[in-house]
């Protein structure tokens, strides 16, 4: 993601998926909207709404010129497509700097994966975003909040609030996904995906 004519870093268009946070706050769903928030804090800065895109969002500047327009939509999952759609135009960002960070039961927990493009998976809030970006090929930051136990339905086990050592787990991995959406303002995906892929939530080798 460097700009080859500067040297600099670019400008990405971040969007953490979730539900609304008063009702679905600390649920697997919202893993997403959870590193946003992360990231603007680490930069001491807070989301705030912008009715303009139906979401929250804040902007934050890395070094080399690089700088992050972090967004929430404020809808709930299944309808995301509006306010990144609406982002998009907002902070005239292409596909190529679009950064979608969303949950993925086909990862175990504490597992993280970055890719361009790529199906839905079943995903209704990447199904939406997909439809109303008219495209797959932005950027993905996936975090494994791992399988539905037994019988219980997906839908059962996204919305549900993660035991309390999953939550470790996952804060340590939250960790490391806003450390590869940072890395990916100065560096390509190839860079994410070898520094992050295969490491589990204590940065061990377990691929």
């Amino acid at each position: 993601m460097i700009d080859a004519a500067t040297g600099t870093g670019r400008r990405l268009l971040v969007v953490g998926l979730g539900n609304p946070e008063a009702d679905y706050g600390g649920t697997r769903h919202n893993i997403g909207a959870d590193v946003v928030r992360l990231l603007a804090s680490r930069h001491h800065t807070s989301l705030a709404r912008n009715k303009r895109i139906n979401a929250e969002a804040a902007e934050v500047r890395l070094g080399g010129g690089a700088r992050l327009d972090l967004v929430i939509p404020s809808t709930y999952m299944n309808t995301s497509g509006g306010p990144v759609q609406a982002a998009a135009r907002w902070y005239s960002s292409d596909l190529a700097d679009t950064v979608v960070i969303h949950d993925d039961i086909d990862l175990d927990v504490g597992r993280l994966r970055c890719k361009r493009g790529g199906g839905h998976g079943g995903h209704n809030g990447l199904r939406d975003v997909d439809r109303a970006l008219g495209s797959r090929d932005y950027l993905r930051v996936r975090i494994g909040v791992g399988r539905p136990p037994g019988r219980q339905p997906a839908r059962d086990h996204v919305l549900r609030r993660f035991s309390a050592s999953d939550r470790e787990v996952v804060d340590i991995v939250a960790e490391h996904a806003a450390d590869a959406v940072e890395l990916l303002a100065t560096d390509d995906v190839e860079a994410v995906q070898n520094r992050y892929h295969g490491l589990d939530a204590a940065g061990r080798d377990g691929s």
